[in-house]
C-alpha cells in the first residue's frame, strides 16, 4: 500500500509508551486519530497490534499509515525552511550523531558543501557558529554533491581530520547511497568500472565517460542492487561508490541506461518519456549510511532518514525501506 512506512525504534527510544514515541516523532498527531488508527490495526509493531501504553524496544519496527502530518524536524530541512534560520540552529538540527570528535550531519538536499560561484550559503562556512572554545573550527573531511542529501562527517580537531581524511582516501569509509532512476537494470545488482574525465560546458563542469586512452582520465568503480521496481519504469537502487570521483554516481547510472530522477546534468529522457505525476523533479539521490573507522577507535555508523521529497515519492510508489534488508 502506498503511504506506508516502516521506522526503527532507535536507541534512547526503548521502554517508551508507543504514545509517547509518536508525539516524539509525529508532533501534529492527535491523540484521538492515533487511537483510531491503532484500534482500526492499521499502527503495528513488529507486525502486531498494539496499544497506546504498549511498550517499544530497541529494533521493533513501528508500521506508520499515511497520517497527513509531517514528521518531526523533516520539514524544517527543506531549502525553503532553512532561509531566516541561524547557523547554529540549522547545523542542530541537522546533526545525526556526535562525540568529542566527530559530528554526522543529515545534508539537507540544495544546500552546499563548500563555497562557489552562485553559493550564498554553504555547511564550511555554516561550521563557523561551532567553533570551540580553544576557537576550533570543525573541519570538513569528505563532500557531497549540493543536491545530494544525506549523511556528512565533519572532525572536530585538527588530529581527527587527519585521521578522516586518510579513512575516505585509504577507501576504508564504506558509503551506501539509494538512488530512484528511470528504467530497470538488465542485472539486479553489478559493478560498473570506467575511466571518466571532467569537461568544461556552458553548464559548468560535467563528467563523462572517457575515451581509450584518454588524457586526464580517472578511474572510477561502482556497485549497485536493484532493491524495489515499479514495472519497467522506475527503480530503487542502492549504490556504492569504491572510489570518489567528482559526480561518479550520477555518471554511473546514467552509462548504464538508468539516469538518476531529477538529476539536471545527467538525465536525458526520451521524448516520449513523462515524468512520473506526483514526483518531484529533484535529484533523488541520498547518502543513506557511513560505515568507517572511529579516529580514536571502534566504528562510526550512521544512517540517515531520507529527505522529504525522495520519501514522498517512495510512499507513492509503495517502496518500504525495510525492504533494503540493511544490516545491524
Amino acid at each position: 500500500m502506498a503511504g506506508v512506512e516502516q521506522i526503527k525504534v532507535e536507541a534512547g527510544e526503548a521502554g517508551m509508551r508507543l504514545d509517547r514515541w509518536f508525539k516524539s516523532h509525529y508532533p501534529g498527531l492527535g491523540f484521538g486519530h492515533l487511537q483510531k488508527l491503532l484500534r482500526s490495526g492499521q499502527i503495528r509493531v513488529d507486525g502486531g497490534r498494539a496499544k497506546a501504553d504498549t511498550r517499544v524496544e530497541l529494533g521493533q519496527m513501528v508500521r506508520i499509515p499515511p497520517l497527513g502530518v509531517d514528521r518531526k524536524g523533516e520539514e524544517a530541512l527543506t531549502p525553503r525552511t532553512m532561509r531566516g534560520q541561524g547557523d547554529a540552529e540549522l547545523l542542530s538540527q541537522m546533526l545525526l550523531y556526535e562525540d568529542p570528535k566527530v559530528f554526522v550531519f543529515n545534508k539537507p538536499s540544495g544546500l552546499a558543501v563548500q563555497g562557489g560561484s552562485g553559493v550564498a550559503r554553504h555547511v564550511d562556512d555554516m561550521l563557523e557558529a561551532w567553533r570551540n572554545k580553544k576557537g576550533e573550527k570543525p573541519r570538513l573531511v569528505h563532500r557531497l554533491d549540493r543536491d545530494t542529501s544525506g549523511v556528512l562527517v565533519v572532525a572536530r580537531t585538527r588530529l581527527a581530520a587527519m585521521k578522516l581524511a586518510e579513512a575516505f582516501r585509504g577507501r576504508d569509509a564504506k558509503k551506501t547511497y539509494w538512488a530512484l532512476v528511470k528504467g530497470v537494470p538488465k542485472k539486479r545488482e553489478d559493478k560498473i568500472s570506467s575511466w571518466l574525465v571532467k569537461e568544461q560546458t556552458p553548464d559548468g563542469d560535467k563528467v563523462r565517460v572517457a575515451r581509450h586512452g584518454e588524457e586526464g582520465a580517472d578511474h572510477a568503480v561502482s556497485y549497485y542492487r536493484v532493491v524495489e521496481q515499479a514495472a519497467q519504469t522506475l527503480s530503487w537502487l542502492e549504490l556504492e561508490p569504491h572510489t570518489g570521483r567528482t559526480h561518479q554516481l550520477r555518471v554511473h547510472a546514467a552509462s548504464i541506461g538508468c539516469p538518476i530522477i531529477g538529476d539536471p546534468k545527467y538525465f536525458e529522457a526520451d521524448t516520449n518519456w513523462e515524468f512520473p505525476g506526483g514526483i518531484q523533479n529533484r535529484l533523488h539521490l541520498h547518502a543513506r549510511r557511513i560505515v568507517l573507522p572511529h579516529p580514536d577507535k571502534g566504528t562510526i555508523d550512521v544512517t540517515a532518514p531520507l529527505p522529504p521529497h525522495m520519501r514522498q515519492s517512495w510512499n507513492l510508489l509503495g517502496f518500504n525501506e525495510a525492504d533494503a534488508g540493511e544490516e545491524e
